[in-house]
């Protein structure tokens, strides 16, 4: 075997790992390993005029009623792929997969050759450097190849790249290089077009695009794949206030739903291989579902709505409560199927944390910017927590471009356009598994792995016939409890080592695939602050709550836990604390923050 420094997870032999596994992460591993580039030391350029200190110019804010020019109304729609387009684009994904794959494959049987076959004529075998060199040139090959079909085809092939190129700790450095520059503001809109779009969906009414728009910002804050969105601020009719404008992309419904059926054809005939971490295919068809709302921002705005106000009530108590995180809230009177017009959200998103951290004199290492961690996953969680347990209704796609640091260091999060309501049955026995962790007596206690063990297995997760006794507990602690540090039963906690829990799994419930993204978000963010976060500790107090209040014979969920308490009251101190910490001079700022950070520790 040899020991490969890109990779976490130990020794990979060349014929079980190296290379179908790697390829496949470069092709195929998409959103069920999402979290984050929290703190990426090179972070990508930024995009102009994202927060109040980028306030329009001349050049780039609008007044409509003095520039409705022939330019816009001429500006044309896209035209609608035809089949042969389609033919075209699936095309060029295959004739761009395959011959990777191959390479993989031919180098899989090169090495395995070698390596049985020198010891019989005597010759030595490949050196660890020799092997690493030979996957380097690969991977750099293939990233190469990766990057310009995703450039070339855009579409959903761009969400693809930016969850590799926000995985270091997963891929390849070659591929994670290649695709940093896939960022938030990519192959944006022209603004003609743009404004004919806005116009034809928000003045059927009989107002013009200039009496709902005081100011419109003609550079996109973003474009993303199926959207991009601007800046404004709206009439005295509407309200003046500044707002975010969410503009569909023409003609990207089609296009993103073709892309995505390409991904489950190369998943589909992969089904079973153990070098894959988890089933892609079921992945895939979740997606596909939930993808298939994405192009609806009616529906999206009715979402906003309601996980906010899941999160704003106490479904015990019916009382307001504070929320986690800040949410945009929709214009009722200005929401179409293709344009969503919201309250604005003045920061930057997580995939820039770092720069501007920098820009504001903060060390990602500081006690300040662990404070900070601290706090975004502690709004992550609770909103996660709520939703899922609770409601069973949440925020489907988690991404560091969906998570906002906003200017007054709160925590944000945008676009509700996936979400994903689960079975009362799931949500029940997600809250089981949360409590029957936080209960555990030790991590190898028989009796805790057994009742982890079967829950986990109620949840409908499917093993392979040889797993371990220990597999169904491991694959629980392994998705949601990030403070373990040795899995039962000898398995690795990476979720690509060869000896992961995740290699067991036959099947995983398509209900709960997205819970999964969810869930992995957090871990992936905890791993890159270096703060130790379990999920099921976090989750038990809501868990047992909900339990409680449907009469669950589950033990220990119908009393009140002093634990539980100690545990409101120090996030509740510990709120308080980072936003005096917030306000204070700079200068005070970091000493306050260690001393918040190592009383904490305690």
């Amino acid at each position: 075997p040899l020991e490969h420094p890109e990779f976490p997870f130990g020794s990979i032999d060349p014929i079980d790992q190296a290379g179908m596994a790697k390829v496949l992460r470069g092709l195929a591993l998409l959103s069920f390993l999402v979290p984050s580039n929290t703190f990426n030391q090179n972070p990508p350029a930024p995009a102009p005029a994202l927060h109040r200190e980028s306030r329009l110019s001349p050049l780039h804010a609008t007044a409509p009623a003095d520039t409705e020019t022939d330019a816009e109304e001429q500006a044309a729609f896209p035209a609608p792929l035809t089949p042969i387009d389609r033919a075209l684009r699936a095309g060029k994904f295959w004739s761009s997969a395959v011959p990777v794959i191959f390479n993989y494959y031919s180098t899989y049987a090169k090495l395995n050759f070698l390596d049985r076959i020198n010891p019989l004529l005597g010759r030595p075998c490949l050196s660890d450097e020799e092997c690493e060199i030979i996957w380097s040139g690969l991977h750099s090959s293939g990233a190469g190849v990766l990057s310009d079909t995703i450039n070339e085809l855009k579409g959903f092939y761009v969400k693809t790249g930016q969850i590799i190129a926000s995985r270091q700790d997963l891929f390849p450095r070659e591929y994670t290089e290649a695709l940093s520059g896939l960022t938030d503001y990519l192959d944006p809109m022209d603004y003609a077009l743009v404004k004919r779009v806005v116009s034809s969906e928000l003045c059927a009414q009989g107002d013009s695009f200039s009496e709902i728009f005081e100011e419109f910002d003609e550079l996109p804050l973003g474009a993303a794949s199926v959207a991009q969105v601007h800046r404004a601020t709206l009439t005295a009719k509407y309200g003046s206030r500044e707002v975010a404008v969410k503009v569909q992309r023409p003609g990207i419904e089609q296009k993103l739903l073709g892309d995505i059926k390409n991904l489950i054809a190369l998943a589909k005939p992969l089904r079973g291989l153990k070098e894959m971490p988890v089933d892609y295919y079921v992945v895939f068809k979740e997606l596909e579902t939930q993808l298939a709302d994405e192009f609806d921002f009616v529906a999206e705005a009715a979402a906003m709505d309601r996980i906010y106000n899941n999160l704003r009530t106490d479904p015990m108590t019916g009382l307001s409560r504070p929320l986690p995180l800040t949410m945009p809230r929709p214009i009722s009177n200005l929401v179409t199927r293709r344009v969503l017009v919201m309250d604005y959200l003045p920061g930057v998103p997580l995939s820039r944390a770092a720069d501007e951290m920098k820009k504001r004199g903060i060390d990602p290492g500081s006690p300040e910017a662990r404070l900070f961690g601290e706090k975004l996953l502690r709004s992550l969680t609770d909103v996660f927590s709520r939703s899922i347990l609770e409601s069973g209704f949440f925020h489907a796609d988690p991404h560091p471009g969906n998570i906002f640091v906003l200017d007054d260091g709160s925590v944000g999060l945008i676009d509700f356009g996936q979400v994903k309501q689960i079975s009362g049955k799931a949500r029940d026995t997600l809250a089981k598994v949360m409590v029957a962790l936080d209960d555990r007596v030790s991590d190898t206690n028989p009796d805790d792995l057994e009742k982890i063990g079967k829950l986990s297995l109620e949840l409908g997760v499917e093993l392979r016939e040889d797993a371990k006794p220990e597999g169904p507990a491991a694959v629980a602690m392994w998705l949601f409890d990030g403070s373990v540090k040795e899995l039962p039963g000898g398995y690795d906690y990476g979720e690509l080592s060869p000896n992961s829990p995740v290699k067991e799994l036959k099947s995983f419930p398509q209900d709960l695939v997205l819970v999964g993204r969810s869930t992995v978000l957090l871990k992936g963010l905890s791993s890159r602050l270096g703060i130790p976060w379990s999920l099921s500790k976090e989750w038990a107090p809501t868990a047992r709550k909900v339990l409680a209040g449907k009469g669950s014979v589950v033990a220990g969920v119908s009393r009140v836990r002093f634990r539980d308490v100690l545990r409101l009251c120090k996030t509740w101190v510990g709120g308080k604390a980072e936003r005096a910490v917030a306000r204070m001079p700079k200068r005070m700022r970091s000493s306050v923050a260690s001393a918040i950070v190592k009383l904490k520790k305690r």
